[in-house]
């Protein structure tokens, strides 16, 4: 080999390769591994828009009384179910319990449960739960 010879060997070309490979599949992973966060990070988003909602329309529509209220989306991708119960404070005594029995008011406890299929196999859920205050009936 003479001296004014210039370029890469095989070996150095085939060395960067696998360099560049190994460096882009690492990269691959990374970024699809973060678009399926946002993708799930998105499915949350809307799924507990959908649970926000529902609690406001189950708060206005249903009567407030002991039940359990279930149904479905619109386009059938979410699951709903509502429990209306009646609500103790933490911490109630039985001396407030009868305070609160003699009031024209009721707390009453709302939660909402929207679930939606996941992975295959699985359903992922979000629960939202507020109380609200009704006139006796």
């Amino acid at each position: 080999m003479s001296m004014n010879q210039r370029g890469f060997s095989l070996l150095e070309v085939l060395a960067a390769f696998v360099i560049l490979a190994l460096v882009g599949t690492a990269l691959f992973r990374l970024f699809s591994g973060a678009l399926g966060n946002a993708t799930l990070a998105d499915e949350y988003s809307r799924a507990t828009l959908y649970a926000e909602s529902r609690l406001a329309a189950v708060s206005v529509e249903a009567p407030m009384k002991e039940s359990t209220l279930q149904g479905n989306s619109d386009d059938g991708r979410y699951a709903w179910t509502a429990l209306i119960a009646q609500y103790a404070p933490p911490g109630s005594t039985p001396d407030l319990d009868n305070a609160a029995s003699a009031m024209a008011v009721r707390l009453w406890k709302l939660a909402v449960t929207v679930t939606w299929p996941g992975a295959p196999g699985s359903e992922r859920s979000v629960a939202l739960s507020t109380v609200r205050i009704a006139v006796k009936e």
